[in-house]
């Protein structure tokens, strides 16, 4: 079904895979001329600003952001000196879009960002429009053109559009005029030939893939470039649906070659113009190669807890037991043991019963997703038990076209529920299951939690991911867990015209005109961010969680849900931090970083924090002067791999403003989490694997930090401190100039400021 190469591949006229062991047999040119023939390197030579290849130095054609992400950025852009967006600059609401946490703080984040728009000239999409990627889609991917987003997903490769998501931080680079600086990522080629059979959706592809090569790391922090025969049996829908996907691989970005099929795309969009031919040289390198005969997938579905948890629906279907006694296995890990999981009980008659059905955001809310939906569910019920079934088509245009063609009166017939273009579902803060309730999804993610129960309110819920064909088969069948291959009626496949007359009648598009005159609008839970000190000689770190899961999300660090309302109040988000996985983190965090406040005002830290005179007590034996004039006092965490997941920011950030400085780890699950570290000037250390030098609770010491940044040494000497000094050594991996000197000054704004 799906092959993985063991090391690079060539492929030759876009339609022959040679290993690279073959390659000398067969003449094949040197591979480090043959990978400048991907259309990555195309694109990414073509906004390359450094000259050098090797050491990327990237400026985007376009941002986009949504409301739980860009008041931050601006708020944070504006404390660096923003004037105006140099660069188009979406900003969309569709994640805080229910107005219904809080009181005012949404609709106020709203207002925040028309007024912004407004001011520095850019694009404000108002909320129930459009979901963020879907927007792009429509109105700003192009052939050839780079855009950058602060969503994880911001994925626009079928459209011939490379597209990262990142942190906020990146994105204010961009909008103060810098670059986004990487080394040249790898380039691993996903090969596609023959043509997926009726019934096999979208997402099924995403997930077989997901599951071959998320856990051995294959293409992570790499760009994935779909190329071979099978690509042109595909719709562009279809492309959009695999292709959001990639991010769950933990791949950087990703590229499809393009054809008639996306030309008709741009057409349907009024935007011919920005479609461009992209196609891979006549002999071409990758570092890898993933092979996939797309008529040998059949419907897939992601157990709890993560996307990469995968089978076939009829292997879980031939062997419920043996794979639901796995998942609650894996279910111990995600959930530390702190509460009761368990799926048997949705065993009716040997089969397994769900709760709950969606079809949501900008994974599952495609027009072509909703169509063969609901021509599965043509003429039945869902019934009037305990399952529900959602339905969110990811824009208005869409949802528009639905209305036309008849197929929202078809949904609404069977019993489902049509809404409006929100990304809720998706991270928690809409449609959350009951208690102890098994959901259904096509969306992005299914980690613990992430549909919006609350552990640490003795809640559980869970959702297993699956293609909207296959969704639709289950509500069919009355919630019974049900392949969409076995639906044996046709699939009407109409037509999409798509009306701009929404957007042109709703969304404010300054068409790039600044205007300084526009007074900014605040809400009272819209802060400035707290002052954050420059990295001192020395630190002194309090371990305050350890966390031993193989590897933990962004969702744990920072979780999703109603938690978003407060993204643009740094220090009321701060008390939500790890609050599903040490609920004690944000108390302790906050113990140690009196500390540091004492140190700032010039008083004694040991007075702030009592436990600390023994510790300084045992420092001074071995380093006399350090004291408060040149010791930084705060927190770390160790997590094996932390930072799977989204591109949220705040799971830093949230760290640093309860008095943060470092994480440790053995290794950081995306290049996205590791930046934003760094742009919060907080120190990413490694530590080999093996047994840990120190324990939860802990202090370390790390002398003459801020000399080892600067000099750029290798090995890092640190120090346990108990009743002796315990030396064992970290280190910081690869730093560009740039990010050493955000470190240094102890954040991005602080080095922007000067």
């Amino acid at each position: 079904m799906i092959k993985l190469s063991e090391g690079g591949a060539y492929l030759v006229n876009g339609t022959q895979v040679v290993p690279e062991a073959e390659a000398a047999a067969q003449n094949l040119p040197a591979k480090e001329e043959a990978a400048k023939n991907t259309i990555a390197y195309g694109i990414l030579e073509a906004h390359n600003t450094s000259g050098n290849m090797e050491k990327l130095m990237v400026k985007f054609d376009k941002l986009t952001s949504h409301d739980i992400t860009f008041v931050g950025i601006i708020q944070t852009a504006r404390a660096s000196g923003l004037e105006k967006f140099p660069v188009p600059y979406v900003l969309t609401n569709c994640h805080n879009s229910l107005c219904a946490v809080g009181g005012t703080i949404n609709e106020d984040d709203h207002m925040f960002g028309l007024t912004c728009a407004k001011k520095y000239g850019g694009v404000y999409v108002p909320p129930h429009q459009a979901v963020i990627h879907q927007f792009a889609r429509e109105m700003l991917a192009g052939g050839g053109k780079m855009i950058l987003g602060s969503d994880s997903h911001t994925r626009y490769g079928a459209l011939g559009t490379m597209a990262m998501g990142e942190g906020g931080p990146e994105l204010v680079k961009q909008l103060l005029c810098k670059t986004y600086d990487i080394n040249m990522p790898g380039v691993v080629g996903v090969y596609l030939t023959g043509a997926p059979i009726p019934g096999v959706g979208p997402q099924d592809i995403a997930l077989a893939i997901i599951g071959a090569v998320f856990n051995n790391g294959y293409v992570k922090n790499k760009v994935m470039e779909f190329v071979g025969p099978g690509v042109a049996s595909l719709s562009a829908d279809y492309r959009i649906g695999v292709d959001v996907m990639t991010t769950e691989t933990t791949c950087l970005s990703s590229i499809w070659k393009t054809d008639e099929k996306i030309k008709e795309f741009y057409d349907i969009h009024g935007r011919v113009e920005e479609y461009k031919e992209l196609k891979p040289g006549d002999v071409t390198y990758y570092d890898g190669m993933i092979e996939i005969d797309l008529s040998e997938i059949r419907p897939m579905i992601a157990m709890p807890f993560h996307p990469s948890n995968t089978y076939t629906i009829d292997e879980v279907n031939a062997n419920l037991e043996d794979i639901l006694n796995d998942v609650e296995k894996r279910a111990k890990v995600s959930l530390d043991g702190k509460i009761d999981f368990t799926l048997k009980n949705k065993i009716r008659d040997g089969r397994l019963y769900v709760d709950q059905g969606i079809i949501a955001g900008c994974a599952g809310g495609g027009f072509e997703n909703i169509c063969d939906a609901a021509d599965i569910l043509k003429g039945a019920s869902i019934g009037s038990d305990e399952f529900t079934l959602s339905v969110y088509p990811a824009s208005t245009p869409i949802y528009m076209e639905l209305a036309k063609n008849g197929t929202l009166a078809s949904l609404l017939e069977t019993g489902a529920i049509v809404k409006t273009a929100f990304c809720g579902p998706c991270f928690g803060a809409g449609d959350t299951p009951a208690n102890n309730a098994f959901s259904i999804r096509h969306s992005t993610r299914n980690f613990p939690n992430r549909e919006g129960s609350k552990i640490q309110n003795g809640q559980i819920s869970s959702v297993a991911l699956m293609d909207a064909r296959s969704i639709a088969a289950t509500a069919a069948n009355k919630g019974y867990l049900t392949p969409a291959t076995e639906f044996a009626g046709e699939y009407r496949k109409p037509q999409y015209y798509f009306d701009g007359k929404i957007y042109e009648n709703r969304v404010f598009d300054s068409k790039g005109v600044a205007d300084p005159s526009v007074e900014i609008q605040f809400g009272p839970n819209i802060k400035d961010w707290p002052d954050m000190s420059a990295l001192t000689d020395n630190l002194l770190l309090k371990v305050v969680a350890e966390i031993h899961d193989p590897v933990t999300t962004t969702d744990e660090l920072i979780p999703s849900g109603e938690t978003s309302s407060y993204r643009s109040n740094p220090l009321g988000l701060a008390e939500f931090t790890l609050s599903r996985k040490d609920p004690s983190y944000v108390g302790k965090a906050k113990e140690i970083q009196k500390a540091e406040f004492a140190r700032i005002a010039d008083q004694k830290p040991c007075e702030a924090v009592p436990e600390l005179k023994s510790v300084l007590d045992c420092i001074h034996t071995k380093y006399a002067d350090a004291d408060r004039n040149n010791m930084g006092i705060g927190s770390t965490i160790f997590a094996v791999k932390p930072g799977d997941g989204s591109a949220r920011e705040q799971a830093a950030s949230c760290q640093k403003v309860l008095g943060g400085w470092a994480n440790i780890a053995t290794e950081y699950a995306t290049k996205r989490y590791r930046s934003n570290l760094i742009n919060w000037g907080m120190l990413p250390f490694l530590i080999k694997e093996g047994n840990l030098p120190f324990a939860n609770g802990d202090y370390i010491f790390i002398p003459d930090i801020r000399k080892v940044v600067e000099e750029k040494a290798d090995v890092i000497k640190a120090y346990k401190v108990g009743d002796t000094l315990e030396e064992f050594e970290l280190t910081l991996g690869e730093l560009t100039d740039d990010e050493r000197e955000i470190i240094l000054k102890g954040c991005l704004i602080n080095y922007y400021r000067g």
